[in-house]
């Protein structure tokens, strides 16, 4: 039996997905991979002498050898692709991307983020927590950390961070030693088809984990029923009036709570089951990172990270690409750029906007993501963005499906009930620019926020240029 010296990617330029190939390249494999599109993670990719395919001709997997080659493929790639067809029916190994991370894992100590929202940012506090201090930690994140340019991190440690991603049941594949769950508002209902499912799923999830499983409080009872005898639950939540009134009795082991702002600047005190951290600076100040700094640093101290490690990991953490990156920030004019594509997600981000910048006038850009959950989550979708000043939405990104007759964004559109709704075409930034300053000119103060998982991000650095007034 030949060894494995060959991983060909399908789906190559998915961030997950490239952290895995990054792995294999720095272990001396050879590592080629297939994405539809060119994009600036896969030009990276390629700078890195790892080659991509952009169509979807055999000549390239022709020449592989099936003995010594693994196939590792994302579910974004369509069943009927022909590169695909081929290399399974020539019966090629293929596996799952959760798979190959499981076995890559397996024999670490597997620090794991599951939850519907906060898994990137949460997995990237901790990896950067852990890796500043004297713990240390390997790390496959599921965004580029904007203190190391990367979504890989490797040291000689034997942790390793992982994000755990509930889609299709892939976090199953994992042997987590010590796990978050951040959230379970069901989502990817086009593959789990019931609510129900979808938090039975993270209930298989919770019953894996060996050591520890840290839980917003909210649903800790319900971890405590799932997890194995030999797990220990924690609930982690944030302090303040609302989230008393919603966790009532709820057990909170982590918790913040002192939240204040201070020349522009958010600290709270950060309690453990033994002592409590007074003044913990956050590096990047974002109202809903308090919590997922919570969560992060929770788990870090249970790996044995020291007050002066926490402190100066949370202060030094300079946040995910992608996840609320403030990208202009004037008196008069702000823009972030988030991630957000569930309604929970957008909600949050809304809001930590609002706190951060009262009294402006809010215009969100969303790029709804999938038909499907377009479909199951438009009410939802329209109750949250009807809670900006003005809305505009674009064409829904696809990624894996096909259209479905009827759901479209102007659909979406007739359901929001903002003060002004429209759609736009795929071009944002000379008419952003062309709103700001004739609102500027009224004396109003404004901020932009864009939204969505798509290809939305291809428009930041040209809206960014456009909204520098």
């Amino acid at each position: 039996m030949k060894c494995i010296d060959t991983y060909y990617f399908l789906g190559i330029g998915g961030i997950g997905m490239s952290a895995l190939a990054r792995y294999f390249a720095t272990k001396g494999m050879r590592v080629i991979g297939y994405d539809r599109t060119v994009s600036p993670l896969t030009e990276t990719l390629e700078a890195e002498g790892i080659q991509v395919q952009y169509d979807e001709s055999l000549e390239i997997v022709k020449a592989l050898d099936k003995e010594a080659t693994i196939v590792v493929r994302t579910p974004a790639v369509p069943e009927d692709m022909p590169v695909y067809i081929w290399l399974k029916e020539q019966g090629f190994t293929i596996m799952k991307r959760a798979e190959v991370l499981g076995i890559v894992t397996r024999e670490a100590r597997a620090l794991c983020v599951a939850g519907t929202h906060g898994k990137t940012t949460t997995s990237t506090m901790l990896a950067h927590i852990l890796h500043q201090s004297h713990v240390g930690t390997n790390a496959f994140l599921g965004g580029i950390a904007n203190n190391y340019g990367t979504n890989l991190l490797l040291d000689n440690s034997d942790n390793v961070v992982v994000e755990a991603d509930e889609f299709d049941r892939s976090f199953h594949h994992l042997t987590p030693y010590i796990s978050v769950i951040t959230s379970m508002d069901p989502d990817h209902l086009d593959i789990y088809g019931t609510e129900e499912a979808y938090r039975e799923s993270f209930a298989k999830y919770a019953s894996l984990v060996e050591k520890a499983l840290v839980v917003k409080a909210t649903l800790s009872q319900c971890m405590v029923k799932a997890a194995s005898p030999r797990c220990k639950v924690y609930g982690y939540g944030v302090m303040d009036d609302e989230a008393m009134r919603l966790q009532g009795d709820e057990v909170m082991d982590f918790y913040a709570d002192n939240v204040r702002v201070r020349d522009g600047e958010i600290y709270f005190d950060f309690h453990t089951p033994e002592s409590v951290m007074r003044d913990i600076q956050l590096g990047v100040p974002v109202w809903v990172n308090v919590e997922n700094g919570v969560a992060a640093m929770a788990v870090a101290w249970l790996m044995g990270a020291t007050e002066d490690e926490l402190r100066e990991g949370m202060k030094s953490f300079s946040g995910v690409y992608r996840r609320f990156n403030i990208h202009v920030n004037t008196p008069q004019v702000a823009y972030v750029d988030d991630y957000a594509h569930h309604p929970a997600e957008l909600q949050a981000s809304i809001e930590s906007v609002r706190r951060l910048y009262p009294n402006r006038y809010v215009i969100g850009v969303f790029q709804p993501h999938l038909f499907t959950r377009t479909r199951d989550f438009a009410a939802d979708f329209a109750q949250v963005l009807s809670t900006l000043d003005e809305v505009a939405l674009l064409p829904i990104y696809p990624a894996r499906e096909k259209p479905l007759e009827g759901v479209t964004s102007e659909w979406l559109m007739g359901k929001i009930h903002a003060k002004k709704a429209f759609v736009l075409p795929r071009i944002l930034a000379k008419y952003l620019r062309e709103r700001v300053k004739s609102k500027l000119a009224q004396g109003k103060d404004w901020v932009v926020i864009t939204m969505g998982a798509g290809d939305i991000d291809r428009q930041v650095d040209d809206i960014k240029k456009a909204l520098q007034i």
